[in-house]
């Protein structure tokens, strides 16, 4: 080779020999692999060898993720994507066919149920909403028609149900369905579907995996069969997850249980603290013993975990005024980072829903979600204090103008 360009092009391009274990993985900054020969290739793309070739199909950084979630969630496949709701996406497309039915949670992130409702309802594939913790509900749903896939969250957004994976498992199989299950807000450190029976756990990396809401991607885990379908439709759909991203979640992995730990310490000590607190109606947290599914909570939840929600007493006003009074968490849509993130979820994570569908969802106008980060909790304690005396003073306020016109 002569040329300088043909030079420089082959210069830049060599990857180095590297005879030492590298303590973190590469990044694997390239679209293409190149094979030594053409059937090498073909056998690559046609999937009759181990190997990369194109980074939509897979990349090894991608697949290195995939393969250490798949590890913690005891499973013995993974698949990688751009996004939770990416992977979600690619899990009812490897399942569903137009005339296909899922009996679904009817407590679910709202852009899961837009999803369903919308997009595949648009390709002719129905659901039917239950409440998952009412298994025998949930069993005349499964036997009242075939049933595709049952679909549920470990712990719902945004009002905490707890599904019982196990009894669930036991129901979707007898009935020939494959249980689903999105296990964004527990993680892996709290539960393991798959241990429990599921058959494929979806993760958003997003969330707690990564941990500090510097990335996005999301994961699907189970047997290799399954997985091997969910892959063809991320081939063939193209939201394929760029290495660097999948480096990020990578570095949040070797921390998650520490983060998990305190995420949980200090979201129980709020939550038992501002069930005490006037102007309160509710606090939904597993670690509650006033939580209607607690006793599920302790069979299969390492701990509690860092979301609860709460009813404030003043309704929609009163949350606004609580969530515009604070100044240690941040007013966002997103959850499982470091920092303390409390939204309203009717007007941000489930603002797609009708409000039939807010209310069959049970979230009210006063309902509020928080994830609790790493900061000092009695810094958060404190601010969470000062929030609910404006809540209060909003609630007052309205009290007192709603008697004045009443008064004749």
């Amino acid at each position: 080779m002569k040329g300088f360009s043909t030079r420089a092009i082959h210069a830049a391009t060599r990857a180095p020999a590297v005879d030492q274990q590298p303590n973190a993985v590469p990044i694997y900054q390239s679209v293409t692999f190149s094979s030594q020969n053409s059937d090498e290739l073909a056998d690559v793309l046609n999937a009759r060898r181990p190997g990369y070739a194109y980074s939509r199909i897979d990349n090894p950084t991608s697949a290195a993720l995939a393969q250490a979630v798949a590890e913690l969630e005891g499973a013995k496949a993974g698949f990688a994507f751009a996004t939770g709701m990416a992977a979600i996406h690619a899990t009812f497309l490897s399942l569903l066919r137009a005339g296909d039915r899922i009996v679904a949670t009817h407590v679910m992130y709202g852009s899961t149920r837009s999803l369903l409702t919308r997009v595949l309802g648009g390709l002719g594939i129905r659901t039917e909403f239950v409440d998952p913790s009412d298994l025998a509900a949930v069993e005349r749903a499964l036997a009242g028609s075939a049933t595709r896939v049952l679909y549920v969250e470990t712990v719902s957004n945004p009002t905490i149900v707890v599904s019982d994976v196990a009894a669930l498992a036991d129901l979707a199989h007898r009935h020939g369905a494959t249980l689903v299950v999105d296990n964004t807000f527990a993680s892996p450190y709290l539960c393991r579907p798959v241990e429990l029976g599921a058959d494929l756990v979806v993760e958003s990396g997003t969330k707690y995996l990564s941990g500090h809401s510097d990335v996005m991607a999301g994961i699907v885990c189970g047997s290799p069969a399954l997985i091997e379908k969910v892959r063809a439709i991320a081939t063939d759909t193209g939201a394929s997850l760029a290495p660097l991203a999948a480096f990020l979640v990578l570095r949040g992995l070797p921390t998650l249980a520490l983060r998990m730990e305190r995420h949980s310490a200090s979201a129980s000590a709020l939550a038992d603290w501002l069930e005490r607190q006037p102007g309160v109606d509710r606090v939904y947290h597993p670690a509650l013993a006033s939580h209607p599914q607690h006793e599920t909570a302790r069979r299969q939840l390492a701990a509690g975990g860092g979301m609860f929600a709460l009813e404030l007493a003043g309704g929609r006003g009163a949350g606004r005024a609580f969530i515009d009074a604070l100044t240690v968490p941040e007013r966002t849509a997103s959850l499982g980072s470091i920092h303390t993130i409390v939204a309203h979820p009717a007007s941000t994570t489930h603002r797609q829903l009708k409000e039939a569908e807010l209310v069959e969802a049970g979230v009210v106008p006063g309902l509020l979600r928080f994830s609790i980060g790493l900061e000092d909790v009695e810094d958060l304690r404190l601010d969470f204090e000062q929030a609910l005396e404006s809540a209060r003073s909003v609630s007052a306020s309205r009290r007192v103008a709603i008697g004045a016109a009443a008064t004749p």
